[in-house]
């Protein structure tokens, strides 16, 4: 097993030693390895200076080890048999020298001095999670500064959108192309550890969204001298299939995964949109290998279990992933959880009333929906899609713990896909908004905030790029053009040409939330109360009692009204009634008798006096605990 543990006399030190890629030795020593089938030769051009031969290695590998400084820049020169000779970057980059086509930079990964040693994370159901772009909070230096607030208003882990390299500046980060490389505009290797560092002395986990199911369209030289990275056969919404058929690939992004997680001590990977990975084996495998190298590395440091948390946006609701974070330490193919789409799109349609593209599958009965949601985690459990043609989507999800679901109100995409990338703030009512995300928070399922949510941000969140390439840049204009044109609200070409530049800085300038004063703003400061107070229930009457949990029922009560029930491991039940209509509720509220003796957790106003007189209040939520039996 390849441990990264690293003991000095004072300190721990974590370098996770790749299989290939530039990997610095001490003493002025780096050795270099690289995966080129259709190269002829190969060399490392060290500092634009010096040359040195790469030796072949077999099976389409090629290394040396040579006298070479860290920091060194360092480039390969290929001789392919499709493209003569060509100098391209390292693809298992730790650092890069400028942007995508830059140097790559030889990184001494042991230098970083870890000070919160004794950090072993947290358990997954305490986890309460904050998303957010490095680049729109001032890069690793600016989410460092803003840990503190975020800590102190309960939330226990920060998911950053990916970082690896990406052409340009400004990019959210899906157009990666070095996997291993922190983006060189959002700050150093060192810096990103810091943040995560100091994030661990606050009790705060870090959590990275990692792509594996595609490479951007700029930057990308593997085809060059690598093609069968790739398959021939099929294609993915964003580009060529990367083949996971081939040992060299599938563990190429292994290693990835197990380098975050040990070198820079990441307490989760999120993966973007692995239903693009046409073998889904590969995930089963990457989970086993993940449990079994952090077991391994708990044997090494000797200390207590390292909690590491495996989550997976996957459209296919492929509940047979999942186990809620349940799984034996070391052992499991299993997820901790799945971000909850059928959850976030029926309590949009409920707040915005928007049924247009894949709202549409939730127009009909959708307090219903939700009902379903709350009780047994997917909506889709292998029911026909009208979105989708009545393509059937989901597998059966009832057995699956709460905890295995990520439920959200916002995240990057279902803001920054909207033509004007409004956020619900300005598409809700405030009173109904406020109700959702009691419903959120208090819910035993594993909530997410996106970046100023806790305090009502306005402002809206756009998709950018920086494409130097200004036939790449037009590209992605008329791409979101086209795709928008087959709606209603833009057949006017007027419409289409107020679409917000996805390449213009304007556009990325415009998607930072506004830094506020809770006390010069009131709004700000009432809502984040309000965020403030809801997690505090979490922490104290909820979260202690998640693993185990249980859904008894949920139950639609009105048109966008449910009641819902959790047994919680303490064998108290867990109660919440939710209006999210406009209109009070007086009809079929017979199931809501408040048990004599119960606690009210929550009460967004009123609510348990209008009960008594037979009212569910319009925007209304109540969360009651009723004591074990």
């Amino acid at each position: 097993m390849n441990s990264p543990v690293q003991l000095h006399p004072n300190n721990v030190r974590f370098h996770y030693r790749l299989p290939f890629g530039a990997e610095y030795l001490g003493n002025g020593r780096t050795s270099f390895r690289l995966w080129a089938p259709l190269a002829k030769t190969a060399s490392v051009l060290i500092d634009g200076q010096r040359k040195v031969p790469m030796s072949p290695a077999g099976e389409g590998w090629f290394e040396v080890e040579t006298e070479c400084e860290a920091r060194s820049q360092y480039r390969y020169v290929l001789m392919s048999q499709t493209d003569g000779e060509i100098s391209v970057p390292d693809p298992a980059s730790r650092s890069q020298a400028g942007d995508v086509h830059a140097d790559s930079v030889v990184i001494d990964a042991s230098a970083y001095e870890w000070q919160t040693l004794d950090w072993r994370g947290r358990p997954w159901h305490e986890t309460v999670l904050y998303e957010l772009h490095v680049g729109a909070l001032g890069g690793f230096a600016g989410v460092l500064q803003r840990l503190p607030e975020l800590a102190e208003l309960g939330i226990t882990a920060v998911e950053l959108m990916p970082v690896a390299e990406f052409p340009g500046a400004y990019n959210w980060g899906y157009d990666g192309v070095l996997p291993y490389a922190p983006d060189a505009s959002y700050g150093t290797p060192e810096q990103l550890k810091q943040l995560i560092d100091t994030a661990h002395g606050l009790g705060m986990m870090v959590f990275l969204d990692v792509v594996y199911n595609h490479f951007g369209p700029d930057g990308n030289y593997l085809n060059s001298y690598a093609s069968p990275f790739f398959r021939t056969d099929t294609t993915t919404p964003w580009g060529e299939t990367i083949d996971f058929r081939r040992p060299e690939v599938a563990d190429f992004f292994a290693q990835n995964a197990l380098y975050w997680l040990q070198e820079y001590r990441f307490d989760g990977l999120r993966l973007d949109a692995v239903h693009a990975i046409r073998e889904q084996g590969w995930l089963h495998d990457l989970a086993r290998k993940v449990r079994r190298a952090i077991e391994q590395e708990d044997a090494d440091i000797g200390l207590s279990r390292r909690h590491v948390h495996l989550v997976l946006e996957h459209d296919d609701n492929a509940a047979s992933l999942l186990d809620g974070g349940q799984g034996k330490p070391g052992e499991g193919d299993k997820y901790d959880a799945q971000w909850n789409d059928d959850g976030h799109h029926v309590l949009h349609v409920l707040l915005t009333g928007e049924t247009g593209g894949y709202y549409s599958d939730y127009a009909v009965q959708p307090a219903e929906k939700l009902a379903r949601c709350l009780r047994e985690g997917f909506i889709y459990q292998g029911e026909p899609s009208p979105y989708r043609n009545n393509e059937v989507r989901g597998e059966p999800s009832a057995e699956l713990p709460p905890t295995a679901f990520v439920l959200f109100l916002q995240n990057h995409d279902q803001i920054g896909n909207r033509a004007q990338g409004e956020r619900l703030t300005t598409l809700a009512h405030p009173d109904a908004l406020r109700a959702a995300q009691a419903l959120l928070l208090l819910s035993p399922q594993i909530p997410m905030l996106f970046m100023g949510e806790e305090y009502g941000a306005p402002q809206p969140f756009y998709y950018f790029t920086s494409h130097a390439d200004e036939k790449l840049a037009d590209a992605v204009r008329s791409g979101r053009r086209k795709e928008f044109s087959r709606f209603p609200e833009f057949s006017d070409p007027k419409a289409l040409d107020a679409l917000p530049d996805p390449n213009s800085f304007s556009t990325f300038m415009a998607s930072i939330p506004e830094p506020v004063s809770p006390e010069e703003d009131k709004s700000a400061g009432q809502w984040m109360g309000w965020c403030y107070r809801l997690l505090l229930i979490r922490r104290e009457a909820i979260t202690p009692y998640l693993p185990g949990a249980v859904a008894l029922d949920a139950q639609a009560i009105g048109l966008k009204a449910v009641y819902a029930r959790w047994r919680l491991n303490n064998g108290t039940v867990l109660n919440i009634c939710v209006n999210l209509g406009e209109q009070p509720l007086r009809e079929s509220l017979e199931t809501l008798v408040v048990p004599a003796g119960a606690d009210v957790l929550f009460d967004s106003g009123g609510v348990l006096d209008a009960l008594a007189a037979g009212t569910l209040p319009a925007h209304s939520i109540l969360v009651i605990r009723e004591a074990a039996r």
